[in-house]
C-alpha cells in the first residue's frame, strides 16, 4: 500500500535496519514492533517525499490492513498454495495478450515443478500473488473505462435508434453483449470498438440528415468535407475529431510496448497528440500512423524472435535457474502470440551478462533486476521515465563494461516523482469529490448537460475508489475531471437560468414548463385537438384557460405567460397598462386564418434561438426564442396548440430544434412526423 510513495527496495531496507536496531530480524518481527516501525521510521521516511498529513493517512491505512492480515495468519495454512493461485489465475485467461498473464503462466509452471522436486517456492508464490494483484488492478481499471464507454453508447443509441436499419440493430446487439459482460466483470474491447464505430457513423448520418434526406443503411457515410450546410458541417467535424482522438488512444494502447522502447516513435506519437490538442487530428492521419506502427512492430517481432533463439542456444550450456526458466517461457509465449517481449529479453540479456561476469555473477544479476524494477516502476509515475531512461541506459552500459553502479540515486529520483504523483492523486480525489457533491445540487435539471455530467460523476465515483493506478488510468482520471468540471460550469449556468425563470414567472413556472415535456401523455398525440387545446391560450398553464366558445377577450400588454414574456419585445409600441382588442393586435401564436383542408404543414429548423431554415415570420421568431429557453431547461420535446394550429418541436442535439405546425395532429404526424422525430423525411 506504500508502493506508490516509496520504492520497494527502500522500504525493505528501512524495515531491515529498524529490525536490527531492535535486535531482531525482519522475519522475526512481531506485530507490535512492526507497528512501531511504521509509526516512526517509515513515517519519517515518507515525509521526505510527501506532506505529513498524506504520510500519516497512508501509515494509518497500512496499520489497518496489518491488523486484518494478522488475524488471517492466525488461521493455519493447510497444504500447497498452488491450487488457489491457479484458480485465481483462471480469471485472466481471456487476456492472453497481457504481459503479466504470460509471466504468471511461466511462474506457475516453474513453481509447480519446483514444488514437485521438494524445493522452497515461497518467493515464486509471492511473485505469482503480486502478478495476480497487478492484473486485478488492470482489470478493475478496464471495467471502469468499459462502464464509461457503455454509458455513452447507451446515451447515443437513444438518439439514433429512431433511424432504424441493420446498423441500429447491430448496435443494439453489441450494447447488450457489452452490458452483460460488464455485469460479469469481463472486458470486451473488440465489441466496444465495433460499437463505437457504428455509433460514429450513425451519428454522422443523423447530424447530416438535418439538411439532406439520408438512410441509415446507405453505403456512403457523409464527412465534414461533403456536407454543405455550415452548422451540420461543424457538428460532423466535431464528431470526426472525437472519433480520431478515440482511435489515437486505441492505437497507443495497442502499441504501448513498442512506443516505450522506441523514443523516435514516441516523439511522432506526441506530435499527433499535439495535433489533437489543436483540433487538427484526422482519422486518415491516425490510420496512417497505425499502419506505420504495425510495420515497425512486425520488424521488431522478427528481430526479437531471432534474438530469443540465440539466447536459448547460449543459455542451454548452463544450468537454468528458476528466474531464467520463467523469463524464457514468458518471452516465448509472448512472441508466439504476436506481442513484443522487450522486458523479458532485457532480463535474459542481464542474466547472460551476469553469467559472463564469473565470480560477480550473483551481484550483477541482482543489479540487472533492480534496474529493470526501476524502469518498470517509472512507467506508471508521471515524469519519471523521461528523467530516468537515459540514466538507466548509462547504468546498463557501465555494468556491461564491468563497472559498478549505485542505484540509490535512481531510487531517490524515482521516489521524488512518486511523492509528487501521490500528492497529485490526492488533488484529483478532492476535485472528484467536489464534482460529485455539486452535481447533486443541479441533478434535478434533466437536460443533456446534466445527463452527461451524471455519467461522468458515476465514472469519477469508480475512479475515486481505485487504489494504485497505471499511467493510462491516471490520464483517464485527469481527462474525466477536466470534462466533468467543464460540464459542471455549464450545469451551474443552466441552473441559474432556471432560477431566473422561476423568479420571473413565479414559483410554479418550472413545473408548469416541465409538464409539457411528457412523452407518455396520450392527449398530446390526440388526432383532434378539440376544445381542450383550442381553448388553451397559455400552453404552459400559467393563467386561466379561456372557454372555447367564448369570444377573444382584450388582453393586457404586460406578460402574463411565458409566450407573452418572450414575445413582448415584438410589440414595443404598446404602452404599459393599455389594452388592445385582440382582432387589432393579434398574438403571434393566434392566427386568424380560415381553416383549409389541404393547408401544407410548415416546418422550421431553429439553432440557438435563430431560424436556420423556414419562413422568418413573427410567430416563428417568437417560437425560436421560446425554444432557446426550453434548451436551457433541458427540454427535448414540446407539444402545444393555439386557437387555430397545433405545434410540435423536437430536439436531439443541444440547442437545435425541429419545429412543425399544422391544423391538427393528424396532418402534422402524417406529413412531418418522421422528420420531427429523427430529422429524416
Amino acid at each position: 500500500m506504500l508502493g506508490d510513495l516509496v520504492s520497494p527496495r527502500a522500504l525493505e531496507r528501512i524495515l531491515q535496519e529498524a529490525a536490527q536496531t531492535r535486535g531482531s530480524t525482519l522475519e522475526l518481527l512481531d506485530v507490535a514492533s512492526l507497528e512501531d516501525i511504521l509509526k516512526k521510521e517509515v513515517f519519517k521516511r515518507l515525509q521526505l517525499s510527501v506532506p505529513a498529513p498524506l504520510a500519516k493517512k497512508r501509515v494509518s491505512e497500512v496499520l489497518s490492513e496489518l491488523i486484518k492480515a494478522t488475524q488471517e495468519r492466525l488461521l493455519p495454512v493447510q497444504g500447497s498454495q498452488m491450487p488457489a493461485l491457479e484458480e485465481a489465475a483462471r480469471r485472466f485467461s481471456l487476456y492472453f495478450d497481457w504481459p503479466e498473464t504470460q509471466r504468471l503462466r511461466g511462474v506457475l509452471t516453474v513453481a509447480r515443478q519446483e514444488e514437485k522436486d521438494g524445493r522452497d517456492v515461497a518467493d515464486l508464490v509471492t511473485e505469482a500473488q503480486n502478478l495476480i494483484d497487478t492484473m486485478d488492478r488492470r482489470l478493475q481499471e478496464g471495467l471502469i473505462e468499459q462502464g464509461q464507454d457503455l454509458a455513452e453508447l447507451k446515451a447515443a443509441f437513444e438518439r439514433v435508434q429512431g433511424m432504424g436499419g441493420k446498423d441500429v440493430r447491430r448496435l443494439d446487439t453489441l450494447i447488450g453483449q457489452i452490458d452483460e459482460a460488464q455485469k460479469q466483470g469481463t472486458l470486451l474491447p473488440g465489441e466496444v470498438e465495433r460499437a463505437r464505430t457504428i455509433t460514429f457513423n450513425l451519428r454522422k448520418l443523423l447530424e447530416s440528415s438535418v439538411v439532406q434526406t439520408v438512410s441509415a443503411d446507405q453505403a456512403v457515410i457523409p464527412t465534414s468535407a461533403t456536407i454543405l450546410d455550415p452548422d451540420a458541417q461543424a457538428r460532423v467535424l466535431a464528431l470526426e475529431q472525437e472519433h480520431a482522438a478515440q482511435q489515437l488512444n486505441l492505437t497507443e494502447r495497442e502499441y504501448m510496448t513498442l512506443l516505450h522502447s522506441r523514443a523516435d516513435l514516441r516523439e511522432q506519437h506526441d506530435r499527433l497528440r499535439a495535433l489533437q490538442g489543436q483540433s487538427q487530428l484526422t482519422a486518415d492521419l491516425v490510420e496512417g500512423w497505425r499502419a506505420q506502427l504495425k510495420v515497425e512492430r512486425d520488424r521488431a517481432l522478427s528481430e526479437q524472435r531471432a534474438q530469443l533463439t540465440q539466447m536459448e542456444a547460449a543459455l542451454a550450456q548452463v544450468t537454468a535457474t528458476a528466474d531464467m526458466r520463467i523469463a524464457l517461457d514468458s518471452a516465448r509465449h509472448l512472441l508466439d502470440s504476436g506481442s513484443l517481449a522487450t522486458d523479458e529479453l532485457q532480463e535474459l540479456q542481464g542474466m547472460q551478462a551476469a553469467l559472463a561476469a564469473g565470480v560477480n555473477a550473483s551481484a550483477q544479476l541482482e543489479l540487472q533486476r533492480e534496474l529493470l524494477d526501476i524502469e518498470r516502476s517509472a512507467r506508471n509515475v508521471p515524469g519519471a521515465s523521461e528523467e530516468l531512461t537515459p540514466l538507466l541506459t548509462q547504468a546498463r552500459t557501465t555494468l556491461a563494461q564491468g563497472g559498478t553502479v549505485d542505484v540509490t540515486d535512481l531510487w531517490t529520483r524515482l521516489e521524488r516523482h512518486m511523492g509528487a504523483a501521490a500528492q497529485e492523486r490526492e488533488d484529483f480525489d478532492a476535485r472528484a469529490d467536489r464534482v460529485i457533491r455539486e452535481y447533486d445540487m443541479v441533478r434535478q435539471l434533466a437536460g443533456e448537460t446534466t445527463q452527461r455530467l451524471g455519467r461522468l460523476a458515476d465514472t469519477l465515483r469508480a475512479q475515486r475508489h481505485l487504489g494504485r493506478m497505471s499511467a493510462q488510468a491516471r490520464e483517464r482520471y485527469a481527462q474525466t475531471l477536466i470534462d466533468a468540471e467543464a460540464l459542471l460550469t455549464e450545469a451551474h449556468a443552466e441552473h441559474r437560468a432556471a432560477q431566473e425563470v422561476t423568479a420571473t414567472f413565479g414559483q410554479d413556472a418550472l413545473s408548469g414548463l416541465l409538464d409539457v415535456f411528457d412523452f407518455q401523455d396520450s392527449a398530446m398525440m390526440d388526432t383532434d385537438p378539440g376544445p381542450a387545446i383550442a381553448a388553451r391560450v397559455d400552453p404552459f398553464g400559467f393563467g386561466s384557460p379561456t372557454p372555447a366558445a367564448a369570444p377573444p377577450a382584450p388582453q393586457p400588454t404586460p406578460a402574463t405567460s411565458l409566450f407573452d414574456a418572450l414575445l413582448a419585445t415584438s410589440t414595443p409600441d404598446s404602452a404599459p397598462g393599455t389594452t388592445t382588442p385582440a382582432q387589432d393586435t393579434p398574438s403571434p401564436f393566434a392566427f386568424n386564418l380560415p381553416a383549409q383542408a389541404a393547408e401544407p404543414v410548415e416546418t422550421w429548423l431553429c439553432v440557438q434561438g435563430q431560424i436556420q431554415h423556414g419562413a422568418h415570420t413573427l410567430a416563428a421568431q417568437g417560437m425560436a426564442t421560446l425554444l432557446q429557453q426550453a434548451s436551457t431547461l433541458g427540454l427535448q420535446r414540446l407539444d402545444m396548440g393555439d386557437s387555430t394550429h397545433v405545434w410540435s418541436a423536437r430536439s436531439t442535439t443541444p440547442g437545435e430544434w425541429r419545429v412543425g405546425r399544422a391544423l391538427n395532429w393528424t396532418d402534422l404526424d402524417e406529413q412531418v412526423g418522421p422528420w420531427l422525430d429523427t430529422g429524416q423525411s
